[in-house]
């Protein structure tokens, strides 16, 4: 048997949190084939196999924390003149050859709910966070339609069955009180499980309880933990950004038809940023063991909302890519952040990180900097606003950029300078020049 243990996530990372497993025990895994999701830094990354074999033990489930290094399963590997043998056996096993050798461990496929419709099946469907909902609300997973893919069902699409139900519930019973049934006829007009836990039944109707998931737990982790830890403080500037605003509008439809995605505003404030952090590289840094780590290379991460929480993965080399290169850059990031398809290269390594809070609206905010980094940029909604232009008034587009900084790193005056060379660089884009930065 061979240990596959708990991966080093990140610099100053050590421990982990087990978002989902891939395989369920006795299933064959090939080399580099995803094997689970592990929760890093507020956000999904699939863990490869290292080598191919047949799952024998799964040791920490999913939803549980664990430092770097902890064995989290065991796998029987193939043997080395390759996979026909395993291949071979779960051929003649399917068959129902009792002579089939046997993996170790298969013991650990049997279901861990006592729930009546938990067979052995049921642990290759379900994950053990979904069996443990079933039996606790008392639902036949078979009516629960799963949002995931295969239609896989998760731990969300069985709280939003049991909300449902509730609702009803609740719809009922205001209904029968209303026809003034007795209190006997109101309990049969109830779907109301007999196993049910007692405690569930909670005085105040109007509050569901729901158990964050292992993403919302990380998040929650993190940022209590810069909340707590870092000294905050907080800055904002305005930015007229009328002339990339008429940027935008000139170029938005043809850039779509020549590079076949879309234009965006994010592009060109990570490359100001970039600009800033070269001239004032005391931002591109990070608290870690009592010292200042300034980094040489600009690696901005940018926040991404997905149905799961909040991702944040990283731009590397920021400052050496052309807009156009950033578009694509970026582009390519979201769409894996909301698939569900980044990487442990696509989160690690940032040094800077930028968060576009005016895609929902937003005109200020606070932002929560991202540990260990020294600092964190929102980006706010831009709005058409009267502004002094001299001895007249004018209206332009504006857009706020707030700024939280770590004061144990920063001091206001060099963050101001920051804040003015971004402001800058957005104020003073050159139309023409503009795809050459």
């Amino acid at each position: 048997m061979t240990d596959v243990r708990m991966p080093q996530l990140g610099e100053s990372v050590t421990k982990g949190t087990i978002g989902k497993w891939l395989k369920q025990v006795g299933d064959h895994v090939s080399k580099y084939e995803p094997l689970l999701e592990v929760m890093t830094d507020k956000v999904n990354a699939e863990i490869p196999s290292d080598f191919a074999g047949v799952i024998t033990e799964i040791l920490v489930p999913e939803g549980e924390t664990v430092s770097v290094g902890t064995v989290i399963c065991r796998i029987d590997p193939d043997s080395p003149e390759g996979q026909s043998d395993s291949e071979e056996g779960e051929a003649r096993r399917d068959q129902g050859d009792a002579s089939a050798p046997v993996s170790q461990g298969v013991e650990h496929a049997k279901p861990e709910s006592r729930h009546e419709q938990n067979e052995a099946q049921a642990s290759v469907r379900y994950s053990p966070a979904v069996l443990a909902l079933s039996e606790k609300y008392g639902i036949d997973l078979r009516e629960v339609k799963g949002s995931g893919e295969h239609g896989r069902i998760s731990r969300r699409d069985v709280l939003n069955y049991v909300n449902a139900r509730q609702a009803k519930d609740a719809s009922t019973r205001s209904e029968v009180e209303s026809r003034g049934a007795s209190s006997s006829a109101l309990s049969a007009a109830l779907s109301v499980q007999p196993h049910a836990p007692a405690e569930d039944a909670s005085p105040a109707a109007d509050v569901t309880i729901i158990p964050p998931s292992p993403v919302r737990r990380t998040i929650a982790e993190r940022m209590t933990y810069s909340a707590s830890t870092i000294p905050h403080a907080w800055t904002m500037i305005e930015v007229d950004v009328s002339r990339l605003v008429s940027l935008h509008k000139q170029t938005k439809d043809s850039f779509l038809r020549q590079e076949g995605v879309k234009l965006t505003y994010l592009p060109f404030v990570v490359k100001a940023v970039a600009d800033g952090l070269r001239k004032y590289p005391q931002l591109n840094a990070a608290w870690m063991d009592g010292k200042i780590h300034q980094y040489t290379r600009i690696h901005i991460g940018i926040a991404v909302a997905t149905e799961t929480g909040l991702v944040v993965p990283v731009i590397r080399d920021a400052d050496r890519q052309s807009i156009v290169g950033l578009v694509h850059t970026i582009h390519a990031l979201v769409e894996r952040a909301r698939n569900g398809r980044l990487t442990l290269s696509d989160i690690q390594g940032g040094t800077f990180t930028v968060n576009n809070t005016g895609a929902f609206g937003s005109v200020l905010s606070k932002p929560i900097i991202n540990p260990p980094q020294a600092a964190i940029l929102s980006m706010e909604s831009i709005q058409k606003r009267p502004v002094v232009i001299g001895d007249g008034i004018a209206i332009r587009d504006m857009m706020n950029l707030c700024l939280s900084l770590d004061h144990r790193v920063l001091d206001g005056w060099v963050c101001g300078q920051f804040l003015q060379t971004v402001k800058g660089w957005l104020e003073n884009l050159d139309i023409q020049r503009s795809w050459a930065y």
